[in-house]
């Protein structure tokens, strides 16, 4: 399916928030998507990923996570200093300020005409799968796709410490987790308390795990897995398609 891009802006606590936003260029009305990054923002290799994503029949809103410390605009590069400079980006944000950002940006899906507003998911990579997996605490959310979340059982995502964990039961949507064996940043201790946390609060969820390291969906890294992010994205798009369009 052919896609149409643009960008808005949303003002959340005073700042300028800016949104990528991938639909189909099909006239219609179709489910919304929050889309999080990893720490280094919406460089091409992200972008590539959620115009994917919207090629299957989604409106895909990425925002820029980080929109309070960086400029407009700014991709942080995936090296070792782009790496600092994103964590540092990351200790620096308030676990409330996420919290605004996903709020707000659902409420713009919700208000979007080519949006059907009862069906809205989050998806998200690294950083970005801990933040997909807070927005499932907000009623909209009917699926969530975490992909290689990190610091979920420990509450590393910003300033102060995430309750992720301990909210569990928050959750009334559907929930797609994939992980990585070889991720030294999700132990296999990490991902065995998610699933529990899951399984315990009696969460409808599905979890995959590939012989692959963390960000092995990146297509511009060392790291990537061409064979594991394509198996990833097909399990991907079917939990999707199945919880939107059936």
């Amino acid at each position: 399916m052919k896609i149409i891009k643009r960008n808005i802006e949303l003002r959340v606590d005073d700042s300028l928030m800016r949104v990528y936003v991938a639909s189909p260029q099909r006239e219609g009305k179709y489910p919304g998507i929050v889309f999080y990054s990893d720490i280094y923002q919406l460089g091409d290799a992200i972008i590539r990923l959620v115009n994917y994503l919207a090629g299957f029949g989604f409106v895909v809103a990425a925002p820029e996570i980080f929109h309070r410390i960086e400029p407009v605009g700014a991709v942080i590069e995936p090296n070792d200093l782009g790496r600092m400079r994103g964590n540092d980006d990351a200790r620096r944000t308030l676990i409330s300020e996420y919290d605004n950002d996903t709020r707000a940006v659902i409420n713009w899906l919700k208000n979007e005409d080519s949006v059907i507003a009862e069906k809205i998911g989050a998806l998200g990579f690294c950083i970005g799968g801990h933040l997909a997996f807070r927005a499932a605490f907000e009623s909209e959310i009917e699926a969530s796709v975490c992909c290689y979340p990190t610091g979920i059982p420990i509450g590393k995502l910003g300033k102060g410490t995430a309750d992720t964990i301990h909210r569990v039961e928050e959750i009334k949507g559907e929930m797609l987790l994939i992980f990585g064996t070889q991720d030294p940043h999700i132990s296999e201790h990490d991902r065995h308390t998610i699933i529990h946390a899951l399984e315990s609060s009696h969460i409808h969820h599905q979890f995959f795990s590939y012989e692959a390291e963390h960000t092995f969906m990146r297509d511009d890294g060392y790291r990537y897995d061409p064979v594991a992010a394509t198996s990833a994205w097909e399990q991907i798009i079917d939990f999707l398609e199945r919880k939107f369009k059936h």
